[in-house]
């Protein structure tokens, strides 16, 4: 019990360091979808939502892009979605 408190207090600690870091690319993310919402006349809501399924690599496939464009950028975003998940999981 000792050592899961030592490593959550250190996890947490290099959350804290790399925030802005994890807040800028969450707010990427989002823009990205935004865009692609627009690109592809969805809903903010369900922009955002297929940001962050695609990003986070879960892949539903409720919604996806069809135009060359918005695919490009749907790769950029899991890309993004990658670097941020790896962030997390590295320290």
């Amino acid at each position: 019990m000792e050592f899961t408190l030592f490593f959550l207090r250190i996890f947490f600690v290099d959350i804290l360091y790399a925030s802005p870091i994890l807040g800028f690319l969450l707010l990427v993310i989002a823009l990205v979808g935004y865009l692609i919402g627009r690109l592809e006349g969805w809903s903010a809501f369900d922009a955002l939502y297929h940001a962050f399924v695609n990003a986070t690599t879960v892949g539903y496939g409720d919604f996806r892009p069809s135009r060359k464009g918005s695919k490009a950028l749907a790769i950029l975003l899991a890309i993004i979605g990658l670097i941020f998940t790896g962030m997390i999981v590295a320290p």
